[in-house]
């Protein structure tokens, strides 16, 4: 198993233990213990118990469920939970705000079992006599449950769907009929959220991949099975499909199962006025191919230079190749800083200097620690007198630490009326202030534009963190005029951030675009809460480059000596 599964598998016990009335201890010692295998930078599955008991925040108990889960993919203790509660009541946590304690509220008080009752509730107006379930939030569900109707596909983080082509893509590298192999569809696309898994393999003989492909350990069933082409559904619900091709024709299977499905048109239309025929075969003229070994010879063969995976959504990017005004898309190596992370001052969970050594392993120059300001009470936010108990430990890591430089920062509240949660003295002393919405995310659309344009004017403000401050298929993003918040961005000289986080990615990637044709620079930065979560930098980059951005388009691709001069770079 891996450290997000045995993590989901703790989680899923914590709710369920919430649900059933148990004391806040309990159910804080398995949240706690998810968090700290969600953490942990080797796999625990390869761990001794004693090691996993030598894991911080795990005790002797939960070492040994840990132990037992990862050699049999389940627990007791969940299993027997789970026959407690109706299947449906569980499929509640999927909607949008709904927690376990309000799960709960909903079973005590109104004796729900699941969506059919919730929706019924929902519409008759019944829901509002619960203290929190409002008019608003009777909407929300509704709007939740309409786009979970069967039929509408089950999609997951790219993050997740990560994890899951790693370990398909390693157990199919065994078979020696393979030459070549590719996760293609939208995963290689790197939207956010992927459908399903596409694998395109090249081999002579098609037997000995789908064999191997049919022994993955995840396969739950098989949903269909020919020659070139095999279709399973794993242990999640996740459907993959296996296309096997010769090798003569592994560039144009791979052009045609990446997609999209406009951009693939796109480039058949081309085709088809030069006289040729492209399919996931090759590209041919009459019956003789003209090319389909690779993408290059496909792309050639049309007459355009190859397009990045990230770019193919008829967004123009064919226009561009045939002009030659492609963008050159920023790397992760291009990073050079890390602007938003957070630390045992607030609600992150490890110190300063674990964060410091992180990111210097990371081959970044230098980061920003941006604790939460004080209106965030839950995370112990930083009130003046405490940000400056900072600096001083700051200032003597920074003596200590070489090869990376620590900067000062804030990751400062937008109160509702646009005002800053920390005032412009203690601000102005900080060499990054970053600028959030916590909450009241659901403003109508003007009040959040004029609140969040009073933010940008600050002069202290150097970007607006997670912009948008959704939560993909959990919350849903707060609405306001973009191109008026781009327009003052701009001219204020204030950079939007790109937060890298697996269920953020915000800005989104046609906002990046519209950020760019702006004139408004970026920041792509990690909002890690621990080390590990520092490597998540590399999903802000796949958005960035979705969105078309350059490393010049990036504050925090610069030198620190540059980026510290960020107000001119900003507006230039």
């Amino acid at each position: 198993m891996q450290n997000d599964e045995i993590a989901k598998v703790l989680d899923a016990i914590a709710d369920m233990l919430e649900l059933s009335g148990e004391n806040f201890f309990r159910v804080r010692a398995y949240r706690n213990a998810a968090r700290a295998i969600h953490d942990q930078p080797v796999a625990v599955a390869e761990l001794t118990l004693e090691q996993i008991d030598e894991i911080p925040g795990i005790g002797a108990d939960l070492a040994g469920k840990i132990a037992t889960l990862t050699k049999t993919g389940d627990l007791p203790i969940r299993r027997e939970l789970a026959n407690k509660f109706p299947r449906e009541l569980l499929e509640l946590r999927e909607i949008p705000g709904l927690g376990p304690k309000r799960i709960k509220l909903l079973m005590d008080l109104l004796h729900i079992r699941g969506k059919e009752d919730l929706e019924r509730y929902a519409k008759s107006g019944k829901l509002h006599s619960i203290k929190g379930f409002g008019p608003k939030m009777a909407e929300k569900i509704l709007e939740a449950i309409a786009r979970k109707e069967p039929g509408s596909g089950k999609r997951i983080l790219y993050s997740e769907a990560a994890i899951v082509a790693a370990a398909l893509v390693e157990h199919l590298r065994k078979c020696r009929a393979i030459e070549e192999l590719e996760v293609a569809g939208s995963f290689r696309r790197r939207r956010e959220t992927i459908g399903d898994l596409d694998v395109v393999a090249a081999a002579a003989h098609p037997e000995p991949v789908t064999k191997q492909f049919l022994s993955f350990p995840a396969v739950a069933r098989v949903a269909g099975s020919g020659e070139t082409k095999t279709t399973v559904v794993l242990k999640d619900g996740l459907q993959v499909d296996l296309r096997v091709v010769p090798r003569a024709s592994f560039g144009a299977a791979l052009t045609y199962f990446t997609g999209s499905k406009a951009h693939n048109i796109h480039l058949r239309r081309i085709a088809q006025e030069r006289g040729l025929l492209l399919n996931e075969y090759g590209l041919f003229r009459g019956k003789s191919i003209v090319a389909g070994r690779t993408e290059e010879q496909v792309y050639r063969a049309l007459k355009l230079p190859w397009i990045a995976p990230e770019m193919r959504e008829d967004r123009g990017e064919i226009e561009a190749a045939s002009s030659g005004t492609l963008p050159a898309l920023i790397d992760r190596a291009d990073l050079r800083g890390d602007l938003h992370t957070h630390s045992t001052y607030t609600d992150g969970r490890s110190s300063i200097e674990e964060m410091a050594r992180k990111e210097r392993e990371s081959g970044l120059k230098y980061f920003a620690v941006t604790d939460h300001s004080r209106r965030l009470a839950m995370a112990h936010g930083l009130d003046p007198k405490r940000l400056r108990e900072q600096a001083r430990e700051i200032k003597n890591l920074g003596k200590q630490l070489k090869g990376v430089t620590i900067l000062r920062g804030i990751e400062v509240d937008i109160l509702d009326d646009g005002s800053l949660d920390l005032p412009d003295n203690a601000l102005a002393e900080l060499d990054w202030v970053v600028a959030s919405v916590h909450y009241k995310l659901d403003q109508n659309p003007r009040d959040m534009t004029r609140r969040l344009i009073k933010a940008i004017r600050n002069r202290n403000v150097d970007a607006i963190g997670h912009p948008t401050g959704r939560l993909i298929g959990h919350r849903e993003p707060s609405s306001f005029d973009l191109g008026e918040i781009l327009r003052v961005a701009r001219e204020e000289g204030c950079a939007m951030e790109i937060d890298s986080q697996p269920e953020r990615l915000d800005l989104t990637d046609t906002m990046c675009m519209a950020a760019k044709r702006a004139g408004v620079k970026l920041v792509i930065s990690s909002d890690a809460h621990s080390p590990r979560e520092i490597d998540l930098l590399e999903y802000g980059v796949n958005q960035a480059r979705r969105g078309w951005i350059e490393a010049g388009d990036v504050l925090n691709t610069r030198p620190c000596k540059s980026f510290r001069q960020r107000r001119a770079l900003v507006s230039v």
